[in-house]
């Protein structure tokens, strides 16, 4: 017996070396983290960089996190932000959501020299889901890069997106409604404030997110209070003219009411009744659940009369993207963008007819454009016609407007669609690049994941990268990727048969769709 004890005790010790052998220490502005290696990759997770937005600290900017004693053990993901998870999301969360979420997380290579560029993640979901734990989002290919990746959480849904007339009047700075918004930008600070810790270079950050956080990404762009946070951007299916239903803080638009009043219509489906302190003081003391209140993206669009989504703030986000790219009014920074084959969109109308009737006088032309034949299915052209105005057009206008600021752009065009999926998917669905972006594939696709996915992957992942680590995608091995330029509308498209630079093949979509955008903008 005495034996076994031994035994069992000589291999604990075994465990616990190696385990120590894998863990590396790093000194934040906070305290000491303990992250883990493995693969050649070092990784931290779950490390504050805000203080818990609970209690008195719901629907405040992000406050400064407190400080801790010793080693923080930084191996587990945080929770993943307060949310009812969508069962189909494309990146399920690896954590419970909780309000206390405020956290980041940082990978690195194991071995390096000198300050590593560093990569910033914004997940998507709709504003209303998505956090920084599922597994498709595993900062490790880039950190074999040679690159710091960062990634981090953002209050989404009631507790990101919210206004009340009791929170404008407590309000001292005037930092209201887009909480998620404010936690992007803390987060950002964060890791430029502790990059030398890590090893990277807070002169050498670039941001990138998809679809919520791809829009995250022009706000960013268009937003003077980030000023001089990051050098480069890259936006995938997030748009670039306007945020879907935007309205205002205090005066509506887009024929939806006021944030404010959209806050109190909440309020009163929970017996809360006034606009006073005491009407907060009510609010705050909901459970999380309650502020939930089945809310995600399947149910969004039935609650958008009790969840404001992301406002013109004033300070934040002042206006429409497209009328402050046009003025000129964005960082004067490099930018990737574009958006999926297949991407989504809402369009209306239940034929043809309908369906184009929205490009006006061009309505016959576009119809031949779109459905030569005359015999398309409807869906698919509803499909069509709704991504090119949501995705596809407005990430070219983002790139057009650049470059005649003489800025560096580049568009994409992701078409590329998993050898196990093409009996199911004509093109390539709405953040079904993520995988391949963050060389992630086979935790996507298992054991149906083929050589050409693996490669595509690999392709893309280096393009990313690239970029991150010098403003340009390109590099040695890869297809050229031409800069954007509006008289040749050259993109690259990674398709089935590997990256191809061309000139945009949806070229007269795109053409008819920014003609029916300038007619109907008000």
């Amino acid at each position: 017996m005495r034996a076994i004890r031994i035994a069992v005790f000589a291999a604990a010790q075994v465990i616990i070396s190696c385990m120590l052998a894998n863990a590396q220490v790093v000194s934040t502005d906070l305290g000491k983290v303990k992250g883990e290696t493995a693969d050649g990759v070092t990784s931290f997770k779950g490390i504050p960089f805000a203080t818990p937005p609970v209690g008195q600290f719901r629907w405040r900017p992000p406050q400064p996190a407190a400080s801790w004693a010793g080693v923080r053990d930084a191996t587990q993901f945080g929770h993943d932000c307060m949310q009812k998870p969508f069962p189909s999301d494309a990146a399920p969360l690896g954590t419970t959501p909780a309000e206390d979420c405020l956290v980041g997380n940082v990978w690195i290579p194991e071995h390096h020299t000198g300050k590593l560029p560093i990569l910033i993640w914004i997940y998507g979901g709709g504003w209303v889901n998505g956090g920084s734990s599922p597994d498709v989002y595993d900062g490790s290919q880039f950190a074999k890069q040679g690159i710091l990746f960062y990634s981090f959480n953002y209050r989404v849904g009631r507790f990101g997106f919210f206004a009340h007339p009791a929170l404008t009047a407590e309000s001292k700075d005037g930092m209201l409604g887009n909480y998620g918004f404010m936690d992007q930008i803390a987060a950002i600070k964060w890791i430029r404030r502790n990059a030398a810790a890590f090893g990277g270079d807070p002169d050498n950050v670039t941001v990138f997110g998809e679809s919520a956080g791809g829009w995250s990404i022009n706000m960013l762009m268009t937003s003077s209070l980030v000023s001089g946070l990051f050098h480069r951007a890259m936006a995938e299916s997030g748009g670039g003219r306007e945020i879907i239903n935007v309205t205002g803080l205090r005066e509506g638009m887009n024929k939806r009411p006021s944030a404010e009043q959209i806050g109190v219509a909440f309020a009163s489906t929970k017996g809360i009744s006034g606009t006073d302190a005491s009407a907060l003081e009510k609010l705050r003391a909901l459970p999380p659940e309650s502020l939930v209140d089945g809310l995600n993206l399947a149910t969004m669009q039935a609650q958008e009369n009790t969840n404001p989504g992301p406002m013109i703030d004033g300070k934040i986000v002042v206006g429409r993207f497209d009328d402050l790219y046009s003025q000129g009014k964005n960082q004067k920074l490099p930018l990737v963008a574009g958006a999926n084959s297949m991407d989504i969109g809402f369009a209306v109308g239940k034929t043809t007819e309908e369906l184009f009737s929205v490009f006006g006088p061009d309505a016959q032309a576009a119809q031949k454009v779109y459905d030569p034949s005359g015999s398309a299915d409807i869906r698919a052209l509803q499909t069509e016609v709704g991504a090119d105005a949501l995705m596809l057009e407005p990430a070219r206008f983002s790139l057009r407007m650049l470059t005649a600021q003489d800025l560096p752009a580049w568009e994409y065009r992701f078409s590329y669609v998993a050898t196990s999926m093409r009996s199911l998917w004509p093109g390539a669905p709405h953040a079904t690049e993520i995988p391949f972006v963050f060389d992630t594939v086979k935790a996507k696709y298992g054991a149906q994941l083929s050589e050409d996915d693996a490669r595509m992957a690999k392709q893309v992942n280096t393009y990313w990268g690239n970029f991150a680590k010098t403003g340009d995608p390109n590099g040695k091995g890869l297809p050229s990727w031409p800069r954007y330029e509006k008289s040749t509308d050259e993109l690259m498209n990674f398709t089935l048969t590997g990256p191809k630079a061309e000139a945009d093949p949806r070229k007269k979509q795109l053409d008819l769709t920014e003609m029916r955008v300038k007619s109907a903008k008000p």
